[in-house]
């Protein structure tokens, strides 16, 4: 583990628990030169940056806080094999930078004494040091780095005080050799640790450390069991078995005997270290709790803030979303402005920059949320947000941590999904991920809109088939949730154990680095793959491309173009010769401003320029007519078109024909775009919005080949369904492939919410089909 040269880069690992400030000291001594990603094969996020301490470069790995290195998953088990350097991917800690909270060191140490006990060198940040001064804790450091045999430094992360120090004792601890340590468990426990070390490294070919050894005989039931026999075998467990069975004959129980002896170790190490007060003082934070946790002012305070939050979002998110859309719809128009007519200006123009600007519309709810969500967890407050929905939440197998996301996911589920990393537990976290998708997001919104305006007239049923759509997505969460906790992610639900941190001003840098880290990760990830796809769709959607199709269809029309376009050119000398008296008037009475505003008067009513400008108009409704119909025409014979075609015989028992078939198809990258293909279909053009009144006249005109109306309301009911539940949008499904680690994840939420969609729409439609028959 030493290094030779101190001036080379040493590596620290950065571990705690949660809430110890461990990412506040972390920001603090990186910068801006740290990098988010995930460890390969785990959900876990990986986060590295560098700094200098005293010439010596230091790289830092931010490790998940945790309570302790007990593995139980794959994802738990990422913290402990960085640690003893069985990773590839991330080289060994030359040390480990511990940041423990000075309020509450007795808990603290027992992760301090697992990592002693793993031998690398330490030093400890004691954080929090003025919380514990107002608690009336004296702490006598020097005592306690003589107890624990590693350099102790108090510090104030949020505030950068006592950095420092800290970075001092960073960069004297490189090369030093680990504290002298002592077991603190029994003799006899640490002989069978002994044997068994010694047993199972026979015949391996990599000696397994002494430490996973000792996690195997104390974590019943733990990952190290599974991977223990995989790769020894099934024998390896039945001499751990042995081991705990001649343990407990002992009077030495597992696992209960870690905590015994490390609690024991503890309390040794802070007797004479550290003075308490002997009345448990009433603290700030105790008065704040009293209200905040209180179980009606508490809720009605919750409720009101995430409603605070959630219009928030949709207020400053707004102006925000339109100006990303008006500059994209300038670029391109831009693009389109100076590029020929032909594949290539549609692919950049309706494939990359439509494509583009798809993603980066979400970007201000994403970038408001996370701030709001940074603020209020930096602040203390979201872990008394959980622990006042734990009790909803578990009655669907869920913890509290998981309401938050699941509220998140109604603006939309992109952020939802990231909002989950929250929830510690690998099988709570999964759950959550796979159900916010079901909360109805904003881009339901349009189609929401679009088909209850056109089918359901009165407004009273309107705001019910509203909120009836919000529910469905909700209720379907609930029994999705209940399901999967009930079968592939069943496991034992962990008690609902959370500290609540001191309550402290939120960082700036802090915050400001987590809104960042989110903004950034969604941009590069969510909008290369939706890139790729909005170009596939492009794709289907433009080829193949027949000249005699458009031909035809500006043939049929092109009489009827040339009349009004003669029509248009007689008018045209009269109204220029109108516009030439009028422009002579005002200039004549350019001194009275009053005679001024009469020849403005004059010019808008004159009749000769009138006449000229409603031809104008018709014309250019024609040429947009006939627009629409060629691009209708092209998009029926395209690839997405014959798609259509081809799934009617499945859409057809939800009461749908080919061209909604082709509208869901279109709609699966993301699902607003349903509209405007709509409006292509029904050659109304692209440029259609859900309070188009055309389109939804065209939606109540369509007709099936027998003259039925092809849209009646049990079909309207069938298509917001299938939208309320479908997996209708590539971004979340990217995010889930991120946060997962694993393609199949999203794959399998694909496919349950595509399969729940179809079975829940052709159930509207039959039985609206039958009430409406009756």
């Amino acid at each position: 583990m030493s290094i030779s040269n101190v001036t080379q880069a040493a590596t620290v690992a950065l571990l705690g628990n949660p809430n110890t400030g461990k990412s506040t000291l972390f920001n603090a001594l990186s910068g801006i030169r740290q990098r988010v990603g995930n460890y390969p094969g785990v959900t876990v996020e990986k986060k590295t940056g560098s700094c200098t301490a005293d010439g010596v470069k230091l790289s830092l790995i931010d490790l998940p806080g945790s309570y302790s290195l007990a593995p139980r998953s794959p994802d738990e088990m990422v913290a402990v094999d960085v640690l003893l350097g069985r990773r590839a991917d991330t080289p060994q800690p030359d040390m480990v930078l511990c940041i423990i909270d000075a309020s509450n060191l007795e808990r603290n140490l027992y992760l301090v004494s697992q990592v002693l006990e793993v031998g690398l060198p330490m030093v400890i940040a004691l954080n929090m040091i003025d919380v514990a001064e107002e608690r009336g804790i004296t702490i006598d450091i020097p005592a306690l780095e003589k107890k624990i045999g590693v350099p102790v430094i108090p510090i104030q992360a949020n505030r950068k005080q006592g950095l420092d120090g800290l970075r001092t004792a960073l960069a004297n601890a490189v090369g030093k050799t680990p504290a002298k340590y002592v077991s603190p468990f029994p003799e006899a426990f640490q002989q069978e640790v002994t044997a068994l070390e010694k047993h199972l490294n026979q015949q391996a070919t990599k000696p397994l450390p002494r430490y996973l050894a000792e996690r195997l005989l104390l974590d019943v039931g733990g990952y190290v069991e599974t991977f223990v026999s995989e790769r020894f075998g099934r024998s390896a467990l039945e001499e751990v078995t042995a081991a705990r069975a001649r343990l407990a004959e002992q009077g030495i129980p597992t696992p209960a005997v870690e905590a015994m002896s490390r609690y024991d170790w503890a309390s040794k190490t802070l007797a004479g270290a550290v003075v308490r007060p002997k009345g448990r003082k009433v603290t700030f934070s105790d008065r704040i709790d009293a209200v905040l946790t209180h179980k009606v002012l508490g809720t009605i305070i919750f409720v009101s803030l995430m409603a605070v939050v959630f219009l928030s979002i949709f207020w400053f998110a707004t102006p925000l979303m339109d100006s990303i859309d008006w500059l994209f719809g300038l670029l391109g128009e831009a693009v389109g402005a100076n590029l020929a007519e032909g594949p290539l200006r549609s692919l950049l123009v309706d494939g990359v920059i439509g494509g583009v600007g798809g993603v980066i519309i979400f970007l201000p709810q994403i970038l408001i949320l996370f701030l709001f969500i940074a603020i209020l967890e930096d602040c203390g407050y979201m872990a008394r947000a959980a622990y006042l929905m734990d009790k909803l939440m578990s009655r669907v197998g869920l913890s509290g941590k998981s309401f938050i996301p699941l509220l998140s996911s109604f603006a939309c589920a992109i952020p939802g999904v990231m909002a989950a990393r929250v929830i510690e537990n690998r099988r709570d976290r999964l759950v959550t991920i796979l159900v916010a998708p079901l909360m109805s997001c904003s881009a339901r919104l349009p189609v929401y809109a679009l088909l209850i305006a056109a089918f359901i007239p009165d407004w009273r049923v309107q705001g019910l088939t509203m909120l009836a759509m919000y529910l469905v997505g909700i209720v379907a969460a609930v029994l999705v949730a209940w399901t999967l906790k009930s079968t592939i992610l069943r496991g034992e639900t962990p008690p609902f154990v959370m500290e609540l941190p001191g309550y402290k001003i939120p960082s700036i840098a802090t915050v400001l680095s987590r809104v960042a880290d989110r903004g950034l990760a969604f941009l590069y990830r969510a909008g290369t793959l939706i890139l790729a796809v909005s170009i596939l769709v492009w794709l289907v959607s433009y080829f193949p491309r027949s000249a005699e199709t458009e031909q035809s269809v500006r043939d049929a029309h092109a009489a009827q173009l040339a009349q009004l376009q003669a029509e248009t050119e007689a008018l045209r000398p009269a109204a220029e010769a109108a516009a030439k008296a009028e422009e002579s008037k005002a200039e004549e009475s350019k001194a009275t401003p009053a005679k001024a505003a009469d020849g403005e008067e004059a010019a808008a009513t004159d009749p000769a320029i009138l006449a000229l400008q409603e031809k104008e108009t018709q014309l250019a409704e024609l040429e947009s007519h006939i627009d629409g119909e060629v691009n209708g025409a092209l998009l029926r014979e395209s690839y997405l078109g014959q798609a259509g075609k081809w799934v009617e015989p499945i859409v057809r028992p939800l009461g749908w024909d080919w061209r909604i078939g082709c509208a869901a198809i279109a709609s699966f990258p993301a699902r607003e775009v349903i509209v405007g293909t709509l409006g292509v279909i029904y050659n109304l053009g692209d440029d259609n919005d859900e309070e188009s009144a055309p389109l939804q006249q065209a939606l109540k005109d369509a007709k099936w080949p027998d003259g039925r109306p092809v849209y009646t309301l049990p079909v309207a009911l069938s298509i917001m369904v299938f939208f309320a539940l479908c997996a209708q949008c590539g971004a979340t499904l990217a995010v889930i492939k991120r946060e997962t680690n694993s393609w199949g994840w999203p794959i399998f939420t694909f496919v349950y919410m595509t399969g729940l969609a179809y079975i829940a729409a052709l159930a509207t439609y039959q039985i609206g089909t039958l009430i409406m028959r009756a």
